[in-house]
């Protein structure tokens, strides 16, 4: 068994001549001597506080950006989509576009295409806490990479800035569902082998989805057994919840006859109903349901008081068959 280090309150480190002239602590190895001048190594120093603001988790990581239901549903639910950003600097001159996509090829976090556009991979591992500084660092990177080449990931540093620095807030956000991933290469059949498996794995795996056009953040999808409908919404969980459960116990929560409000994931600081729909349910059949449904769940989420007995069994079975997703 290892023995515990003795407790000792060490004084904190002050900022020497190795600060940069703004007063901050430049990021260096871990080994290595700390910048301010302590004599310790700069893991054991100032990397503490680095290291603990780049492992923080971040509940909502896409909050203040336009789209934060949407930036939900394609980082965990949508397989193939995309969605052009429009930054707040404005693109470089050498950078015609750049596109938000679900899935790149091998995973990779960005693509410099030959064009000098930019695509963006949404759901890819990040090495922090916080999605949103770790997509902008890759953002970053792949704004300078040499056309024709994939930006690999690393660990951003805790001090760089996040999407909510780099994106317009006024832009729109408007996500395009694909059947596919064709959208990867210009022309497919001159793609590289590696590309090639790794897009013919990709469709095989895709579930048909579909963006419904009434609602906002509302996915439709296709699975062997069964459809369904999954709802991300930006309604604080709680109030959320308890207007679900008065729409549930009232029998309203249906999206009309054979579909069911089955339960939710909770994702990035948001939750998503989720209903069970028929198989013979297309999307075009739930956009008016959805669009009603919408508007009773506007009226119980107003409602102040408190839940009746029955409504609170029924919100007990709500939160009972919660998923947890992120």
């Amino acid at each position: 068994m290892a023995k515990k280090r003795p407790q000792t309150k060490a004084k904190r480190p002050q900022p020497a001549g190795g600060a940069g002239a703004d007063g901050a602590i430049p990021v260096v190895g871990g080994r290595e001597p700390c910048p301010c001048g302590s004599g310790r190594r700069y893991k054991a120093c100032h990397g503490r506080e680095a290291a603990h603001a780049v492992t923080e988790l971040v509940r909502r990581p896409f909050e203040g950006l336009p789209g934060e239901c949407d930036w939900v549903a394609l980082r965990e639910l949508v397989p193939a989509a995309t969605v052009e950003l429009t930054l707040k600097d404005g693109l470089p001159e050498d950078v015609p576009s750049v596109t938000l996509a679900t899935v790149l090829p091998m995973a990779w976090p960005a693509l410099r295409r030959d064009d000098g556009s930019v695509l963006l991979g949404l759901q890819n591992d990040t090495a922090s806490g916080d999605i949103s500084r770790d997509l902008a660092d890759t953002l970053q990177r792949a704004l300078v990479a040499e056309p024709g080449t994939p930006v690999q990931g690393r660990r951003a540093p805790a001090d760089g800035p996040r999407l909510q620095e780099l994106i317009d807030p006024e832009g729109a956000f408007e996500p395009v569902v694909h059947s596919g991933f064709e959208f990867w290469v210009p022309d497919a059949e001159n793609a590289t082998p590696e590309v090639a498996a790794s897009l013919e794995r990709a469709n095989a795996a895709a579930i048909p989805t579909v963006r419904l056009s009434g609602v906002d953040a509302a996915y439709w999808c296709e699975t062997p057994e069964k459809n369904h409908l999954r709802w991300v919404m930006p309604h604080p969980e709680e109030r959320l919840l308890d207007a679900l459960a008065r729409l549930h116990a009232a029998g309203r929560s249906s999206l009309g006859e054979g579909t069911r409000l089955v339960g939710s994931f909770r994702a990035h600081g948001l939750t998503v109903p989720v209903w069970d729909l028929p198989s013979g349910v297309g999307a075009q059949d739930v956009e008016k349901p959805a669009a009603e449904f919408a508007e009773r769940l506007a009226a119980a989420l107003a409602v102040e008081e408190p839940l009746t007995a029955e409504e609170r069994r029924a919100r007990g079975g709500l939160t009972n068959r919660q998923v947890t997703l992120s």
